[in-house]
């Protein structure tokens, strides 16, 4: 007689089959890695902008800035101050919204938008009044080309700072529930990171 098959309890969860869900193979949140990722390749944008100055400054050996033209150090060293001061206030947001201080986020965010606002506009003023064009000379054009890419990531950023301060007074975060102000907080640190880096090489050295 054939052995009797062993009686094998009835399975309480249905096997899955096939590839794993998406956006599910790593370990980091799909929002974190995609941000993330996003930030990688904006840098190799800068990377190629940062490589076109070094080769018109180093390998051209031409003067920078221009002869004839003169960089507002002074102004955008203060310019430098308001961006990194928003990252501050930034912080002191998300701490806030963290500790369930819900006016200390509002507070923190509006802050660090008027802040934002503030450096971009500075730095139009810089461009009406600067006394060069992009298309005088390959440092202009250098200039205007870091500088101006810089300031389009501000105003993205600026925009993605809007969204989260509305929500913010419409009571959207809460201890637990805040990745909607990370993510974008995350983009505005880089932001102003990337600053300092195109400030010390344009500006000071």
């Amino acid at each position: 007689m054939d052995a009797a098959l062993p009686v094998t309890g009835t399975t309480t969860h249905e096997e899955h089959h096939g590839p794993p869900e998406a956006n599910r193979s790593s370990r980091v949140d799909p929002q974190m890695l995609g941000m993330l990722l996003f930030i990688i390749s904006e840098i190799m944008v800068f990377g190629a902008f940062f490589t076109a100055y070094f080769f018109v400054r180093i390998v051209g050996d031409n003067p920078w800035p221009a002869e004839g033209t003169e960089l507002p150090k002074l102004i955008a060293g203060i310019n430098t101050a308001i961006l990194l001061s928003s990252s501050l206030t930034l912080h002191w947001a998300q701490t806030s919204v963290k500790n369930g201080n819900r006016r200390g986020l509002k507070v923190g965010m509006l802050t660090t938008f008027l802040l934002g606002a503030t450096f971009l506009l500075v730095q139009i003023n810089e461009y009406v009044n600067i006394g060069f064009a992009p298309s005088d000379h390959a440092q202009g054009s250098i200039f205007y080309g870091l500088t101006g890419l810089h300031g389009a990531h501000v105003f993205i950023g600026l925009i993605l700072l809007a969204i989260v301060t509305v929500r913010a007074f419409r009571g959207h975060f809460s201890e637990k529930e805040h990745a909607g102000l990370e993510i974008p907080g995350i983009y505005w640190h880089f932001v102003d990171v990337m600053w300092v880096v195109v400030y010390t090489s344009v500006y000071i050295v």
